[in-house]
């Protein structure tokens, strides 16, 4: 199921791109960088809103065991964006970031915001390489995606998907904490 979702969402992606290319002038890189913009915004403000000492919470009782902290969701999620830019890029991502952990001395509230901050430049930056021509050509270097999601354009669609998976998750830790997220005060 999570398979079918991200390739629908791939196929989808493509085409409102094509659709904005042809109606805007804008390519495909650019259709692209207003998701992962839009995602950014979510994320970067969500996890800002979430006081230091509360970046350790995680929720507990019946169901709950062994579920990731606040600071460890933000971390994964930005560990994923520096790995699907590293595959858009053809690059190998660091042992860190394909275990989707981030780096273990990446602690503080200030350290993973950076952190996740920097995981959107480099997603910006490796969508930006994305053309027509390559957005759906396996990218072709050592140990890059799998037989099934190889492409530029699904490496990016994988990003924004996965980043909503856990803003959502974000979002419920905020508000299991009294706090409302940035995106109900507007």
């Amino acid at each position: 199921m999570k398979s079918f979702f991200r390739t629908f969402l791939c196929v989808a992606f493509v085409a409102v791109s094509l659709i904005a290319r042809a109606q805007t002038g804008a390519n495909i890189s650019q259709a692209l960088d207003f998701w992962v913009s839009n995602t950014e915004k979510e994320v970067v403000s969500t996890a800002d809103a979430m006081p230091e000492e509360k970046y350790s919470f995680a929720p507990s009782g019946d169901g709950f065991a062994g579920v990731r902290t606040f600071a460890q969701q933000v971390k994964h999620l930005a560990a994923n964006n520096y790995r699907m830019a590293a595959r858009i890029a053809g690059q190998t991502p660091t042992p860190d970031q394909e275990a989707e952990t981030g780096p273990e001395d990446v602690r503080s509230k200030a350290q993973i915001m950076e952190y996740v901050r920097g995981s959107f430049v480099a997603l910006h930056r490796s969508v930006a390489t994305i053309t027509l021509k390559n957005a759906l050509s396996p990218v072709l270097a050592a140990r890059v995606g799998t037989p099934n999601q190889n492409t530029r354009v699904q490496f990016a669609v994988d990003a924004v998907a996965h980043s909503y998976d856990h803003y959502g998750q974000m979002v419920e830790y905020l508000r299991m904490n009294g706090i409302v997220p940035p995106a109900s005060r507007r």
